[in-house]
């Protein structure tokens, strides 16, 4: 097999790993929320440690992997991330588990910040990168569609544990073919590690994910959220100062001047915040308010995940033929719709009150993976691949980090206010008892949280903890779609065909059969 072939398999087995245990870990949450013991917040960590850690250090990744060689520093990831996923696996409880996931994420960030510019320094831009691409995205469809299946399966017969541990094999075999088939590669004109520039990035996301999970414990007026958020304002304003006076910044900021480059963060981080960030909640759903087992879950899941498969088959073939921005604004167009059509769930619903939603959304995710993994490296000269390609993982990154949290604090605000106002009157009603009970229905645990009120009174309440889960479920959901919406709008604005490498439509349609 050609290096390049050997490349794009190798690449597309670390990223079918990574995305795996993600999409796996999220029908395992509740498992693991019961097993340790964890809260909603330290819930929201299992996932945000993950891709907090990984947004802060995929840009610094990127750099150190075009400045020291791109096979060495892939192959460093990966041995990163097995043995995180190993301890992960071993964790006694939730603080282990998070700090776990937080190595995990250094791991994920080195691969992920790797993997699109091995694939763009040895397929040239067009109908061959095109086919890449599309066999990449497929990938991730693969491991999306069946991440909750397996996810749920191993939870079921092995125990949420397994999930992690499954990396290691498949980590181990990836590095052995990663040393004896990939060809090494570096940028001549690599930039320095912009140390500076990491640390008020990677400073800024913590304050404002902490300050956004901690704002409906504290108090959002508290002094302890204001300095939180007010902390990560001024971390980011001096990131941007940085950045634009370091001789050669992690981010160059002159990059964003090119439309097409600052339309494909856009959109990457529009789909990570809306439909990926949401999948926590929507997991919730079915497991600890529908009471679907693990299993049963992950198979409510593949008529999402499916679609995401097919639609990305098909769309590497269009990438050539249709214009880029009109391709996102289309995918991201579907999975707003998609999401909207999720919202209006009540007591009576079923799972398959989401199915059309599912399908929709996941034909919209399907086409846009492919369409921004091949613009994120072809709107900036080849050289500087590995960079762009860590720009464009950041924003997912911090796409998900932050809606998570987000979606969190809008899911647990807008639930209490409801639990309170059909709560009215009874214990049930005062102090932080409404969001705790919004806490107890998504943890599965609202009968121990209702034996402490008054029998009389213990059924309204559970029903307006019930209705309570549902309107921050809907809201979510709404202004999830929404952001996608947005982001569609924006795609089609700002991406513009003739900044991209393209091989031109008329060597495209005489190589067609």
């Amino acid at each position: 097999m050609a290096c390049k072939w050997w490349t794009l398999a190798t690449v597309s087995v670390a990223t079918f790993m990574l995305l795996l245990d993600i999409s796996a870990v999220n029908t395992a949450l509740p498992s693991i929320e019961s097993d340790l013991g964890a809260s909603f917040t330290e819930l929201q960590w299992v996932i945000d440690a993950y891709t907090l850690t990984l947004a802060a250090f995929v840009l610094t990744a990127g750099s150190l992997a075009d400045r020291l060689g791109r096979r060495r520093v892939f192959a460093i990831g990966l041995g990163v991330f097995s043995i995180a996923s190993l301890t992960a696996g071993l964790a006694p409880d939730p603080t282990f588990l998070n700090l776990a996931r937080a190595v995990q994420g250094v791991g994920g960030a080195i691969l992920f910040a790797v993997s699109l510019a091995l694939i763009a320094q040895e397929f040239v831009p067009g109908r061959e990168r095109g086919a890449a691409m599309g066999a990449y995205g497929a990938t991730i469809g693969v491991a999306v569609a069946i991440g909750p299946l397996v996810g749920g399966a191993l939870t079921e017969a092995l125990g949420w544990e397994s999930i992690f541990f499954l990396n290691v094999p498949i980590g181990a075999a990836t590095l052995a073919i990663t040393y004896l088939k990939l060809r090494e590669s570096r940028d001549p004109n690599a930039s320095r590690v912009d140390w500076a520039g990491l640390v008020t990035f990677s400073g800024a996301l913590l304050l404002l994910v902490l300050g956004l999970l901690r704002g409906n414990d504290e108090g959002w007026g508290s002094a302890l959220i204001v300095s939180l958020l007010a902390g990560a304002a001024a971390l980011l304003a001096a990131f941007v100062v940085v950045e634009r006076r370091v001789r050669e910044p992690m981010l160059p900021l002159e990059l964003f001047r090119r439309l097409s480059f600052t339309g494909v963060q856009l959109a990457a981080f529009a789909v990570s915040g809306s439909m990926f960030a949401l999948y926590l909640y929507l997991t919730l759903y079915l497991q600890n308010y529908l009471g679907h087992s693990p299993l049963e879950a992950g198979l409510r899941f593949l008529p999402n995940t499916i679609a995401m498969f097919v639609v990305s088959a098909i769309a590497g073939a269009l990438l050539s033929r249709v214009r880029s921005g009109t391709l996102m604004a289309v995918g991201l167009g579907l999975t707003g719709v998609g999401l909207l059509l999720m919202s209006g769930l009540e007591a009576g619903s079923t799972w398959t009150s989401l199915l059309g939603g599912f399908l929709v959304a996941g034909a919209g995710v399907g086409l846009l993976n492919p369409v921004i993994a091949d613009v994120a490296v072809s709107v900036v000269p080849k050289e500087r691949s590995g960079m762009a390609a860590g720009v464009n993982d950041t924003f997912r990154q911090v796409g998900v980090a932050v809606g998570i949290a987000a979606w969190g604090a809008i899911f647990l605000g807008r639930g209490a206010d409801r639990v309170s106002e059909l709560a009215a009157g009874t214990p049930a009603a005062a102090g932080e008892q409404p969001r705790r009970l919004v806490e107890a229905v998504s943890s599965g645990n609202l009968d121990p949280a209702l034996a402490s009120l008054p029998p009389a009174a213990r059924d309204t309440v559970a029903n307006a903890a019930g209705e309570g889960f549902l309107t921050g479920l809907n809201e979510v959901l709404t202004i999830g779609g929404g952001m996608a919406l947005l982001g569609a709008i924006l795609a089609l604005w700002l991406v513009r065909e003739r900044e991209i490498e393209r091989e031109p439509l008329e060597a495209v349609a005489e190589a067609t059969p």
